[in-house]
């Protein structure tokens, strides 16, 4: 189809329009005209970029590998001191004491298994136990258990910066086991709080307990005034338990391990340093003649209603103590209810005149020095004058003609001085002679026991004597002494004149096994063979002979030599004389000796204050005891039967008794 003017009208199918080019034709080609430049992007350099990046990295690298040199290097230790502290735990393995038993292994003191009752006060705080006063209402729970002060407990619970304290030491299994029961109460509370949407607070969550032992005495106070005690810490604090605490206590170990929330965490490993076990410590005592001992001196101490007293038994050819007894005793096992005067070893810490049992040593002076015989005559008066004093027998009596055996089994007071008299041609050279002997004997020495303490006795210098002293002291005043240096003077005689020091232990048995014995007792000697023979032939008479004053300490089937006395008693109070001293001391069998038992009473108010009435039978049962313990048979052989007085023939003219005049001090002679 044309259009007007010759133009080609497309027709109405054609898709030829405007901007379409025509079918069956080519499009125009355009003329190229100036060629258009593309736009291009540049790229910036990446190096300074990558420097910055390198630069601070290395920085960031830098301060990491500082920081990592002072904690792992430079503050090394103290940052492994702070973990340590809150992870680690450090405790002693206790060392278990040795036991003290007797001379046959009877245990006298030992150790048994018990528990140290601990606590964590972190796990006392509010976050912690949920709780805001759980120190309080833990130690409320716990005080009745430990019996302990309630307030004392909270304020422990309360202890700052520290994840361990201890509530009480040495518990008994049956007190951890009330403690473990309450826990367990109270965790089940608590679980069942948590379930209901509570707080679930457990206020004993923080208590624990570690192994520890506690010391025990199964016989009770028997030997306590020798063995001694254990203080709240478990070491020595009396007796042979304090001077032998190195020994018996051994050597505590060390153990470290991981915890998480006060407990042990059992992979984490631990370190430890194993205690030594001390060492057990046998005893000379016999338990039996022990306990026969204590049994007889607490039965008349309180018969006569005494202040206190005193037995020891001792070997006589060995030294060693058999028995030791004290009363009133205490018992080391509850020391709440022990009296603090009675705590100690009043056979060794006392100190009183003797009275008559010390006039052996003077005749043993006197016959050592041959200034007498056991048959000397000693013509005795009624009163007898010397220095600014007149002396006088435990009686009156008209002038006595006895021998020097008399003298001492009839307790002569005056006697004794006249026969001392001889020891020196003037009173003063007398002084130093007997003071020779008496030291000689051990008066004013230490026993050798090395017990703590330990008193020595009172025995002044010869030319410190007073006037009075220089006649007193042959019969027993003036002097001080232990029972158990009383006992050793008696011993000495009966082992032939030679001092044995006594001793306590016979040996020692360490963690191996092994026994080591302990080291032999020093030995003097103090007078001659004879002269020893002939004092325990003259101390027969004492309890042999009708006329003796030991007549109540006779042994059917044996043969007994011992000596009565009664001395004035200073009153510890005042300084005072007030009151008496009651002893007897001997041996038996009397020609072999085995045995030496010593007794003394002070101040008994009840009933007769004379040695020989209260303490001789004292004597008699325990040596009865002690001879059939040990099966010491008898002799079978007959006493010496010394004489006791002279004929002097026929009675002088009456003479008027002389006055008595005022005395110091009274001076008993039994």
């Amino acid at each position: 189809m044309s259009a007007p003017g010759g133009r080609r009208v497309p027709g109405p199918g054609s898709r030829s329009g405007p901007g379409r080019p025509r079918a069956g034709t080519r499009p125009a080609t355009r003329r190229p005209g100036p060629a258009r430049q593309p736009h291009t992007i540049r790229l910036g350099s990446p190096k300074p970029r990558l420097r910055l990046v390198g630069v601070g990295l290395t920085l960031v690298m830098l301060a990491f590998v500082v920081r990592l040199l002072q904690v792992q290097a430079v503050d090394a230790s103290a940052y492994s001191a702070k973990a340590s502290e809150n992870r680690f735990a450090s405790y002693t393995l206790a060392a278990e004491r040795g036991e003290i038993t007797d001379r046959k292994g009877v245990a006298l003191a030992t150790s048994v298994d018990a528990y140290d009752i601990t606590a964590d006060p972190k796990m006392f705080t509010p976050q912690d136990s949920k709780a805001p006063d759980a120190p309080e209402q833990a130690a409320a729970l716990l005080a009745p258990i430990l019996g302990k002060d309630a307030k004392e407990l909270a304020a422990r619970l309360k202890t700052k910066n520290t994840r361990y304290v201890v509530l009480a030491r040495r518990q008994t299994p049956q007190v951890w086991n009330q403690i473990k029961d309450l826990k367990r109460v109270f965790a089940d509370k608590a679980a069942a709080d948590k379930k209901t949407n509570g707080p679930g607070a457990n206020v004993l969550a923080g208590v624990f307990n570690e192994d520890s032992s506690k010391r025990v005495y199964p016989n009770g106070d028997l030997a306590a005034g020798i063995l001694g005690y254990v203080n709240a810490e478990g070491k020595g604090a009396g007796g042979l338990e304090s001077s032998l605490d190195k020994k018996l206590a051994g050597k505590d170990g060390a153990i470290t391990y991981a915890q998480s929330g006060g407990r042990r965490v059992p992979t984490a490993g631990s370190s430890e340093k194993p205690a030594v076990p001390g060492e057990d410590v046998e005893l000379t005592i016999d338990r039996d003649i022990q306990w026969a001992a204590q049994s007889a001196i607490s039965e008349q101490v309180a018969k006569s209603e005494a202040d206190r007293g005193y037995v020891v038994v001792q070997d006589t050819r060995t030294g060693e103590v058999l028995a030791m007894a004290n009363a009133p005793g205490f018992d080391p096992n509850d020391l709440s209810k022990a009296s603090s005067a009675a705590m100690g070893n009043a056979a060794l810490q006392d100190v009183y005149e003797p009275g008559s049992t010390a006039k052996v040593m003077s005749m043993a002076a006197v016959l050592e020095e041959k200034k007498a015989t056991p048959g000397t005559h000693v013509e005795v008066p009624n009163r007898l004058h010397r220095g600014d004093r007149l002396f006088k027998d435990d009686i009156d009596h008209p002038t006595w003609y006895l021998t020097l055996n008399g003298v001492l089994a009839k307790s002569s007071n005056i006697g004794t001085i006249l026969a001392t008299g001889q020891l020196g041609a003037t009173q003063p050279e007398a002084n130093r002679v007997l003071y020779s002997y008496l030291n000689k004997f051990g008066i004013g020495q230490p026993t050798g026991l090395n017990y703590p303490g330990e008193s020595r006795g009172i025995l002044a210098r010869p030319e410190a004597w007073s006037t009075s002293q220089q006649y007193t002291i042959p019969f027993g005043q003036g002097l001080s002494l232990n029972a158990m240096q009383a006992a050793s003077v008696y011993s000495t005689i009966a082992n032939g004149g030679v001092r044995i020091a006594p001793t306590l232990v016979r040996g020692t048995k360490g963690p191996d096994g092994r026994f080591t014995p302990a080291p032999a007792p020093e030995q003097t000697r103090v007078i001659s063979p004879e002269t020893a023979k002939t004092l325990s032939e003259m101390l027969e008479s004492v309890v042999d002979d009708q006329e003796g004053t030991g007549t109540k300490a006779r042994i059917p089937g044996y043969r007994v030599g011992g000596k009565t006395g009664t001395s004035n008693r200073v009153d510890p109070a005042t300084g005072r004389y007030k009151g008496y001293t009651a002893s007897f001391a001997g041996f038996a069998p009397a020609d072999n000796p085995r045995i030496t038992v010593y007794c003394a009473i002070q101040n008994p108010t009840k009933g007769s204050y004379f040695g020989g009435q209260i303490c001789g039978p004292i004597y008699k049962k325990v040596m009865e005891f002690a001879l059939k313990t040990l099966q010491v048979a008898p002799t079978g052989t007959a006493p010496a039967g010394l004489p006791v007085t002279f004929d002097a023939g026929p009675p002088p003219a009456p003479q008027p008794s002389a006055a008595p005049s005022a005395q110091p001090s009274r001076q008993p002679g039994q």
